[in-house]
């Protein structure tokens, strides 16, 4: 096996974040540094390293832009080789810088978007080295993929 990863997981609070809590088996022998803005985020995980992010959407643009320094601040921080997010605002402005340097990315579109992607999965899907949906009928072969549930 290859050397452990440094693996950055982000996700919004909510679904969002207890979508990510679900992949945590998936990063055994790896070194995970979690980031949200779910506040208490940090009891949940007392042995883990969490990182607090500011909670931000399109209809507050000042925290937007907040949002993407504390962001772009994170990635050049914590220079990590993958970075996995299951959404939505913080998820996308990591994938997208982390893009910038290299970083191997992948996006898991929320299993509650089962009609149509969510408004941040169609703005990262041309970033994400692999985006995946939750439900098979939103597949596409250019992406996302459907390669099974988090719940």
């Amino acid at each position: 096996m290859s050397r452990p990863k440094k693996i950055l997981a982000v996700a919004s609070s909510g679904g969002h974040w207890l979508q990510l809590l679900r992949l945590r088996p998936a990063f055994e022998g790896h070194r995970v540094v979690f980031a949200t803005t779910q506040a208490d985020s940090r009891l949940e995980l007392a042995d883990e390293i969490v990182r607090a992010l500011p909670d931000a959407n399109r209809n507050s643009k000042l925290r937007l832009a907040w949002l993407m320094l504390c962001c772009a601040t994170l990635v050049l921080w914590e220079r990590p080789d993958v970075i996995i997010s299951t959404g939505a605002a913080p998820g996308y402005f990591v994938i997208r810088l982390g893009r910038l340097l290299g970083v191997r990315t992948l996006w898991l579109e929320s299993i509650a978007n089962a009609e149509e992607y969510s408004l941040s999965t169609r703005l990262v899907l041309p970033y994400a080295d692999l985006t995946l949906t939750q439900w098979p009928h939103l597949a596409r072969p250019e992406g996302p993929h459907y390669c099974g549930s988090v719940l």
